[in-house]
């Protein structure tokens, strides 16, 4: 029998959609099962793509410019005018979601054994795409009692080596939910300008803001256009997940014309995603608005109603719709398939994410989760029932 090749036997399952199966099947015996486990918003897409896609006239849906569709991108670079960024639409390659911009970033900016610098726990799938680049991703590391606040600069500092290419962050976190400070976020500038290394950094969720401070992001850094790369997607911000349109925002003419060779060689983005995702552009304020005390009231229930359970402990996330609690267990990931295999409460069960696969350091995370707030208030009042029971039966069978 032929043999796969070693780095897709190495590639790590996703820690998000691992449990799948065994909530599918919990789901066939009858349980009802409460997922705090994926970022996949329940709150409804604005309701002008689905005008637009009842008033779509295509006759044919072809191929896009690799770039994206030239309407899309000034469309989107007036999005980024409007927040007060300098971006025009040339400074814009589009791309199947925002998992694709991140691939081909890093790509572009590194050759076989380059390494890059993140803060752990970062979103796991930057790692899978590193190990197809034959990247490696070095770890500062955060720390959940002050909330996973940007470490020490010379920390970052300590790391940077000979093939140290460049930082990458998510802003705000997933799976964190910490939201960097402009002040912060100025450091990271003047460590790239001092290193000279990319500054890529990760702002799917720049909606998700619950500070009382405007979303700081990296294209405000000023001077430092060969630097800054920024990654963006429709998947969050609009509840469009399914759309696959992302994007890659730079100044830095280099990246952008390798940008487009990738681009080019995958010929080019969703027609329709791109279709839909420029409807998407004239959602109402209202709409964002409402989202936002959603989730508000989303996060402060659950990390509230976590921290009332003995033992636990959850941080205050300041963005994003993720926060990682550390639980009373010893391992979360036995603890998460447990409960999809051995327990039920009342009906139901619970679907988690084990934090360990968003770090990078063996033995980092090992008791912590990621909680996704993205299913109704009833649901997560129940969820919480279901975790509180758990925890409780599962320490009376368990090693701690």
């Amino acid at each position: 029998m032929p043999k796969i090749s070693l780095k897709a036997q190495s590639i790590p399952s996703s820690p998000i959609r691992k449990l799948v199966p065994l909530a599918d099947a919990a789901a066939e015996r009858g349980l009802t099962v409460y997922h705090l486990n994926i970022g996949q918003p329940d709150v409804p897409s604005p309701s002008i793509v689905f005008d637009a896609l009842h008033d779509c006239d295509m006759k044919l849906v072809s191929y896009t410019n690799s770039a994206g569709n030239l309407s899309y991108r000034k469309g989107l670079a007036k999005y980024y005018q409007n927040l007060g960024l300098d971006v025009d639409h040339k400074d814009i390659i589009v791309t199947t979601g925002g998992s694709e911009a991140i691939s081909i970033v890093i790509g572009i900016t590194c050759d076989k054994g380059d390494d890059i610098i993140v803060c752990e726990p970062f979103y796991t799938n930057y790692k899978t795409l590193a190990m197809l680049c034959d990247v490696k991703l070095t770890p500062v590391k955060t720390d959940i009692r002050n909330g996973f606040a940007l470490p020490r600069i010379e920390e970052f500092e300590e790391q940077i080596g000979p093939h140290t290419k460049g930082i990458l962050i998510c802003n705000p976190g997933n799976p964190t939910g910490c939201l960097y400070t402009p002040a912060e976020i100025k450091q990271l500038g003047e460590i790239a300008r001092k290193h000279d290394l990319f500054l890529m950094v990760d702002e799917v969720y720049r909606e998700f803001n619950y500070s009382n401070e405007p979303h700081y992001s990296v294209l405000n850094l000023k001077n430092m256009d060969d630097n800054i790369i920024m990654i963006d997607s429709v998947s969050k911000r609009y509840s469009l997940c399914g759309v696959r349109i992302g994007c890659i925002v730079s100044k830095n003419r280099d990246v952008m014309a390798c940008a487009l060779k990738y681009g080019q060689s995958r010929l080019c983005s969703p027609a329709l995603g791109q279709y839909v995702a420029e409807a998407a552009l004239d959602t109402p304020k209202e709409y964002f608005d409402s989202v936002k005390e959603e989730y508000i009231e989303r996060r402060n229930l659950l990390v509230n109603g976590v921290n009332a359970i003995p033992g636990c402990f959850c941080p205050m996330p300041q963005g994003a719709f993720y926060c990682v609690a550390e639980l009373p267990v010893k391992n979360a990931e036995d603890f998460a398939t447990w409960l999809l295999t051995s327990f039920e409460y009342e009906g139901g069960t619970l679907q988690i994410t084990p934090a360990a696969g968003f770090y990078a350091t063996p033995g980092r995370g090992l008791n912590q989760v990621r909680l996704a707030y993205v299913i109704e208030q009833d649901k997560i009042r129940k969820s919480l029932e279901i975790l509180r029971a758990g925890i409780a039966e599962y320490q009376l069978h368990h090693e701690l």
